[in-house]
Protein backbone atom coordinates (compact mmCIF):
# COMPACT_ATOMS: atom_id res chain seq x y z
CA UNK A 1 0.00 0.00 0.00
CA UNK A 2 1.43 3.77 -1.00
CA UNK A 3 2.31 5.75 1.92
CA UNK A 4 -0.47 8.22 0.80
CA UNK A 5 -3.26 5.78 0.44
CA UNK A 6 -2.80 4.60 4.64
CA UNK A 7 -5.17 7.51 5.71
CA UNK A 8 -6.51 10.55 5.08
CA UNK A 9 -4.73 13.46 7.47
CA UNK A 10 -6.15 14.80 10.75
CA UNK A 11 -8.00 18.24 9.52
CA UNK A 12 -7.33 19.96 13.21
CA UNK A 13 -3.16 19.16 13.44
CA UNK A 14 -3.12 20.36 9.27
CA UNK A 15 -4.89 23.32 10.56
CA UNK A 16 -2.38 23.81 13.82
CA UNK A 17 -0.02 23.81 11.53
CA UNK A 18 -0.70 26.34 8.82
CA UNK A 19 -1.65 29.02 11.93
CA UNK A 20 1.63 28.42 13.19
CA UNK A 21 3.23 28.85 9.82
CA UNK A 22 1.46 32.03 9.17
CA UNK A 23 2.84 33.62 12.68
CA UNK A 24 6.04 32.35 11.90
CA UNK A 25 5.56 34.43 8.55
CA UNK A 26 4.23 37.33 9.21
CA UNK A 27 6.20 37.84 12.51
CA UNK A 28 3.28 39.48 14.27
CA UNK A 29 -0.29 39.05 13.58
CA UNK A 30 -3.44 39.95 14.69
CA UNK A 31 -5.79 37.35 15.32
CA UNK A 32 -7.99 38.28 12.27
CA UNK A 33 -4.65 38.39 10.18
CA UNK A 34 -3.77 34.76 11.24
CA UNK A 35 -7.25 33.61 10.14
CA UNK A 36 -7.20 35.00 6.77
CA UNK A 37 -3.08 34.03 6.09
CA UNK A 38 -3.62 30.69 7.40
CA UNK A 39 -7.14 29.68 5.41
CA UNK A 40 -8.87 29.09 9.17
CA UNK A 41 -12.00 29.76 10.33
CA UNK A 42 -11.70 32.65 12.75
CA UNK A 43 -13.50 30.46 15.96
CA UNK A 44 -10.79 27.67 15.50
CA UNK A 45 -7.94 29.72 14.85
CA UNK A 46 -8.56 31.51 18.10
CA UNK A 47 -8.49 28.24 19.66
CA UNK A 48 -5.45 27.20 17.80
CA UNK A 49 -3.50 30.05 19.36
CA UNK A 50 -4.75 29.57 22.82
CA UNK A 51 -3.11 26.28 22.18
CA UNK A 52 0.07 27.37 21.18
CA UNK A 53 -0.07 30.34 23.43
CA UNK A 54 -0.33 27.57 26.17
CA UNK A 55 2.79 25.46 24.27
CA UNK A 56 5.07 27.98 24.63
CA UNK A 57 5.61 28.55 20.65
CA UNK A 58 3.99 31.97 20.35
CA UNK A 59 3.28 34.49 22.82
CA UNK A 60 0.86 37.74 22.78
CA UNK A 61 2.65 41.40 22.53
CA UNK A 62 2.09 43.23 25.95
CA UNK A 63 0.88 46.72 23.75
CA UNK A 64 -0.93 45.26 21.25
CA UNK A 65 -3.23 42.66 20.42
CA UNK A 66 -0.37 40.61 18.19
CA UNK A 67 0.76 37.29 18.08
CA UNK A 68 4.58 36.44 17.72
CA UNK A 69 6.58 33.52 17.39
CA UNK A 70 9.31 32.43 20.10
CA UNK A 71 12.49 30.61 19.86
CA UNK A 72 10.81 27.55 21.24
CA UNK A 73 9.30 27.14 17.10
CA UNK A 74 13.46 26.41 16.45
CA UNK A 75 12.89 23.26 18.48
CA UNK A 76 10.88 22.03 15.57
CA UNK A 77 13.74 22.21 13.44
CA UNK A 78 16.31 20.29 15.55
CA UNK A 79 15.95 16.99 13.71
CA UNK A 80 16.41 18.51 10.41
CA UNK A 81 19.84 18.05 8.10
CA UNK A 82 20.11 21.20 6.18
CA UNK A 83 20.87 21.16 2.08
CA UNK A 84 24.13 22.31 2.99
CA UNK A 85 26.27 21.17 -0.31
CA UNK A 86 23.18 22.70 -2.70
CA UNK A 87 23.22 26.05 -0.31
CA UNK A 88 26.78 25.84 -0.58
CA UNK A 89 26.92 25.54 -4.85
CA UNK A 90 23.92 28.10 -5.18
CA UNK A 91 24.85 31.11 -3.19
CA UNK A 92 27.73 32.66 -5.07
CA UNK A 93 25.59 32.29 -8.49
CA UNK A 94 22.51 34.11 -6.73
CA UNK A 95 24.70 36.48 -5.31
CA UNK A 96 26.04 37.51 -8.56
CA UNK A 97 22.69 37.20 -10.10
CA UNK A 98 21.23 39.57 -7.59
CA UNK A 99 24.65 42.46 -8.09
CA UNK A 100 23.68 42.35 -11.62
CA UNK A 101 19.81 42.83 -11.69
CA UNK A 102 18.96 44.44 -8.59
CA UNK A 103 16.33 42.03 -7.65
CA UNK A 104 17.04 39.27 -5.01
CA UNK A 105 16.76 35.75 -5.84
CA UNK A 106 16.02 32.45 -3.73
CA UNK A 107 16.51 29.46 -3.17
CA UNK A 108 13.90 26.77 -2.25
CA UNK A 109 13.56 22.99 -2.09
CA UNK A 110 10.53 20.80 -1.32
CA UNK A 111 8.73 19.89 1.71
CA UNK A 112 5.65 18.07 2.11
CA UNK A 113 3.34 20.17 0.59
CA UNK A 114 5.24 23.57 0.83
CA UNK A 115 8.30 24.81 -0.87
CA UNK A 116 10.63 26.31 1.88
CA UNK A 117 13.52 28.86 1.70
CA UNK A 118 17.02 27.24 2.26
CA UNK A 119 18.87 30.53 0.96
CA UNK A 120 17.99 33.68 -0.47
CA UNK A 121 19.85 37.21 -1.32
CA UNK A 122 17.03 39.66 0.09
CA UNK A 123 19.48 41.10 2.47
CA UNK A 124 21.80 42.34 -0.53
CA UNK A 125 19.66 44.55 -2.27
CA UNK A 126 17.02 47.65 -1.06
CA UNK A 127 14.63 46.33 -3.84
CA UNK A 128 12.67 43.97 -1.59
CA UNK A 129 10.18 44.36 1.54
CA UNK A 130 11.30 42.21 4.15
CA UNK A 131 14.39 40.21 4.91
CA UNK A 132 13.53 36.21 4.23
CA UNK A 133 15.09 33.69 6.17
CA UNK A 134 15.95 29.95 5.96
CA UNK A 135 12.92 28.13 7.17
CA UNK A 136 10.35 30.11 5.20
CA UNK A 137 7.24 28.08 4.14
CA UNK A 138 5.05 28.59 1.17
CA UNK A 139 2.18 26.10 -0.08
CA UNK A 140 3.33 24.64 -2.77
CA UNK A 141 0.66 25.93 -4.85
CA UNK A 142 0.46 28.94 -4.12
CA UNK A 143 4.48 29.87 -5.59
CA UNK A 144 5.64 29.93 -8.81
CA UNK A 145 8.91 27.77 -7.05
CA UNK A 146 5.93 24.73 -6.84
CA UNK A 147 4.69 24.96 -9.86
CA UNK A 148 8.18 24.50 -11.25
CA UNK A 149 8.46 21.70 -8.86
CA UNK A 150 5.56 19.43 -9.31
CA UNK A 151 5.91 20.31 -13.46
CA UNK A 152 9.35 18.52 -12.77
CA UNK A 153 8.70 16.10 -10.00
CA UNK A 154 8.56 12.24 -10.69
CA UNK A 155 4.71 11.18 -11.14
CA UNK A 156 4.90 9.20 -8.27
CA UNK A 157 5.98 11.98 -5.57
CA UNK A 158 3.71 14.87 -7.64
CA UNK A 159 0.88 12.44 -7.60
CA UNK A 160 0.90 12.10 -3.77
CA UNK A 161 1.34 16.07 -3.13
CA UNK A 162 -1.38 16.58 -4.93
CA UNK A 163 -3.29 13.68 -3.90
CA UNK A 164 -2.82 14.86 0.18
CA UNK A 165 -3.50 18.50 -0.50
CA UNK A 166 -7.05 17.20 -1.92
CA UNK A 167 -8.38 16.92 1.76
CA UNK A 168 -7.87 20.03 3.19
CA UNK A 169 -8.19 22.25 -0.07
CA UNK A 170 -9.80 25.62 0.42
CA UNK A 171 -11.33 27.29 -2.64
CA UNK A 172 -8.25 28.62 -4.01
CA UNK A 173 -6.14 25.69 -4.15
CA UNK A 174 -9.38 23.45 -5.14
CA UNK A 175 -9.02 25.75 -8.43
CA UNK A 176 -5.11 25.54 -8.78
CA UNK A 177 -5.82 21.72 -8.22
CA UNK A 178 -8.31 21.99 -11.14
CA UNK A 179 -5.49 23.95 -13.12
CA UNK A 180 -2.72 21.49 -12.70
CA UNK A 181 -5.19 17.96 -12.93
CA UNK A 182 -7.22 19.02 -15.82
CA UNK A 183 -5.93 22.43 -17.02
CA UNK A 184 -2.72 21.45 -18.21
CA UNK A 185 -0.32 24.06 -16.37
CA UNK A 186 2.28 21.50 -15.14
CA UNK A 187 2.50 21.09 -19.17
CA UNK A 188 2.87 24.84 -19.75
CA UNK A 189 5.31 25.07 -17.07
CA UNK A 190 7.63 22.57 -18.11
CA UNK A 191 7.23 23.50 -21.89
CA UNK A 192 7.79 27.14 -20.91
CA UNK A 193 11.27 26.06 -17.71
CA UNK A 194 9.49 28.28 -15.95
CA UNK A 195 6.56 29.57 -14.00
CA UNK A 196 5.33 33.02 -12.97
CA UNK A 197 3.24 34.29 -10.13
CA UNK A 198 1.56 38.32 -10.23
CA UNK A 199 0.87 39.68 -6.90
CA UNK A 200 2.05 36.47 -4.45
CA UNK A 201 -0.25 35.54 -1.78
CA UNK A 202 2.38 34.14 0.67
CA UNK A 203 4.80 36.41 1.56
CA UNK A 204 5.28 39.22 4.35
CA UNK A 205 3.74 41.54 2.31
CA UNK A 206 0.55 40.27 0.44
CA UNK A 207 0.02 40.99 -3.24
CA UNK A 208 3.17 43.62 -2.77
CA UNK A 209 5.35 41.40 -4.98
CA UNK A 210 5.67 38.74 -7.98
CA UNK A 211 7.61 36.28 -9.30
CA UNK A 212 9.18 34.33 -11.82
CA UNK A 213 11.00 30.39 -11.32
CA UNK A 214 12.41 28.19 -13.01
CA UNK A 215 13.74 24.29 -11.57
CA UNK A 216 17.69 23.41 -10.23
CA UNK A 217 18.74 20.16 -11.37
CA UNK A 218 21.12 17.69 -9.60
CA UNK A 219 21.93 14.62 -11.75
CA UNK A 220 18.77 14.22 -13.46
CA UNK A 221 16.49 15.16 -10.88
CA UNK A 222 14.67 18.27 -9.59
CA UNK A 223 16.50 19.47 -6.73
CA UNK A 224 14.87 22.69 -5.70
CA UNK A 225 14.07 26.19 -7.40
CA UNK A 226 15.43 29.20 -7.85
CA UNK A 227 12.88 32.36 -8.01
CA UNK A 228 13.63 36.20 -8.83
CA UNK A 229 10.92 38.30 -6.51
CA UNK A 230 10.22 42.08 -8.09
CA UNK A 231 7.54 44.63 -6.91
CA UNK A 232 4.23 44.06 -8.54
CA UNK A 233 4.05 47.41 -9.38
CA UNK A 234 7.29 48.35 -10.89
CA UNK A 235 7.45 45.63 -13.73
CA UNK A 236 4.52 43.57 -15.22
CA UNK A 237 4.92 40.35 -14.83
CA UNK A 238 5.16 39.44 -19.19
CA UNK A 239 7.74 42.12 -19.03
CA UNK A 240 9.65 40.89 -16.49
CA UNK A 241 10.17 37.27 -17.81
CA UNK A 242 11.34 38.61 -21.12
CA UNK A 243 14.27 40.38 -18.42
CA UNK A 244 15.03 37.81 -16.21
CA UNK A 245 13.82 34.43 -17.24
CA UNK A 246 16.77 34.07 -19.66
CA UNK A 247 19.70 35.16 -16.69
CA UNK A 248 17.72 33.11 -13.78
CA UNK A 249 17.85 29.64 -16.05
CA UNK A 250 21.19 30.43 -16.96
CA UNK A 251 22.04 30.60 -13.50
CA UNK A 252 20.37 27.52 -12.83
CA UNK A 253 22.29 25.65 -15.19
CA UNK A 254 25.78 26.79 -13.95
CA UNK A 255 24.73 25.62 -10.33
CA UNK A 256 23.73 22.12 -11.53
CA UNK A 257 27.46 21.78 -13.25
CA UNK A 258 29.32 22.83 -9.99
CA UNK A 259 26.72 20.55 -8.10
CA UNK A 260 27.99 17.86 -10.69
CA UNK A 261 31.64 18.95 -11.06
CA UNK A 262 30.87 19.21 -14.73
CA UNK A 263 33.89 21.91 -16.28
CA UNK A 264 32.75 24.81 -18.45
CA UNK A 265 33.23 24.62 -21.56
CA UNK A 266 35.99 26.15 -23.84
CA UNK A 267 34.66 29.15 -25.84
Amino acid sequence: MKENERGIPIRSISRAIAVLQAINRGGSLTMMEIAQASAVPYPTACRIVQTLLHEGLIERETTRKRYQPTALVQTLAHGFQGHGALVQATHPHISALTRQIGWPISLTTHVGSAMVLRDSTHAQTSLTFNAYFPGYAMPILGCAAGLVYLAHAEAEERDGVLDGLTYLADDDTKYMLQMVREGGLLDTVRTAGYAARGFNRYTQNPGKTSSIAVPLFEHGRIAGALTVAFFASAIEVNAAIRQFAPGLQACAEAITRDLEGVPVAAE
